[in-house]
C-alpha cells in the first residue's frame, strides 16, 4: 500500500461509539464528542422500544444515530426507522437471502417492503418523503458466525446492504478461537481480512465492534472503515477507576 493509499484509507475511516444505557443524558454526552456515528444497542443493551422511540423523536443532532436491533424482523427494522434512526445494524445475518430481506425492510416500495408510517407527526415534525428516506437510510448486516463468514462475499454484494458489520466476540466463539487470536490473524484468507476484502470488492463499508481503543486501533489497521472504539459503560467505568484509583 502506498502512503497516499494509506492516507486515503485513514481519511475514509469513521469512529463510532456504542450506547448500551438507555439514558438520554448519557447519549447526549456521547453525541457532544462528535463521533462519526452512535449505535443504540437494543439487542444486548438496555434500550427498549419505548426508550428508543422517546429518545430518537426528541433528538436534534447531525451525528447519525443507528439502532442495533434485537433480531432481523422487518417490524423491528421499520419501527426503529419510523422513530428516526439513521440506520440499523441487523444481527446474526448468515445468508444473502437474509441480508436482502433486511435491506428490503429499510426501503419503501418499489425498492423494498418498508411499510409507511413515520412518527415525525407525533412531535410536530414533517416526515421526509419516501424517496428522501430511501436515499438517507443505511443498512448494516452483522457477520458474526462461521456460516455468515463463509458467505461474506455474497452478503456484501446484496443490493441495499451498505455495510457488513463484524461482531468479533460472537465470531471468535463460532470459529472456536479467542478474540485476541482472531484480531491477531492477518494472514492470507484470515477471517477479518476476508470480510474487509469482500466489502471492498462489493463497494460497501466494513464495520466492526472494537469496544475499546486498543482493539479499535487493531481493526482500523486491518482495514475496517467503521469501528466502534468505545462504549458508554466502558467510558464511565474507566473514568471511575481512574478517579478513585
Amino acid at each position: 500500500m502506498t502512503s497516499q493509499q494509506s492516507a486515503d484509507q485513514t481519511a475514509d475511516q469513521r469512529l463510532a461509539v456504542w450506547s448500551t444505557l438507555d439514558d438520554p443524558r448519557v447519549l447526549r454526552l456521547l453525541l457532544a464528542a462528535r463521533p462519526g456515528w452512535v449505535v443504540l444497542d437494543a439487542q444486548h443493551g438496555a434500550w427498549t422500544d419505548r426508550s428508543l422511540t422517546d429518545v430518537l423523536l426528541s433528538l436534534e443532532t447531525d451525528v447519525p444515530v443507528w439502532v442495533r436491533l434485537a433480531d432481523d424482523r422487518a417490524s423491528g427494522i421499520g419501527r426503529a426507522l419510523d422513530a428516526g434512526a439513521a440506520g440499523v445494524v441487523v444481527p446474526l445475518v448468515e445468508s444473502p437471502e437474509q441480508a436482502a430481506a433486511a435491506a428490503a425492510a429499510c426501503r419503501y416500495p418499489p425498492r423494498g417492503r418498508r411499510s409507511f408510517g413515520p412518527m415525525h407527526g407525533l412531535v410536530g415534525r414533517t416526515a421526509p418523503s419516501t424517496s428522501e428516506a430511501d436515499a438517507a437510510v443505511r443498512c448494516a448486516v452483522m457477520v458474526e458466525t462461521a456460516a455468515g463468514l463463509a458467505r461474506a462475499a455474497d452478503i456484501a454484494a446484496v443490493p441495499g446492504v451498505d455495510m457488513v458489520f463484524v461482531g468479533p466476540n460472537d465470531l471468535s466463539l463460532s470459529l472456536g478461537t479467542t478474540l485476541d487470536a482472531l484480531l491477531a490473524d492477518d494472514g492470507e484468507g484470515a477471517p477479518l481480512p476476508a470480510v474487509v476484502a469482500a466489502c471492498r470488492a462489493a463497494g460497501v463499508r466494513a464495520g466492526a465492534f472494537g469496544g475499546g481503543a486498543e482493539r479499535g486501533r487493531r481493526l482500523l489497521e486491518l482495514g475496517f472503515t467503521d469501528v466502534v472504539v468505545a462504549t458508554d459503560t466502558g467510558l464511565i467505568s474507566a473514568a471511575a477507576v481512574a478517579a478513585v484509583g
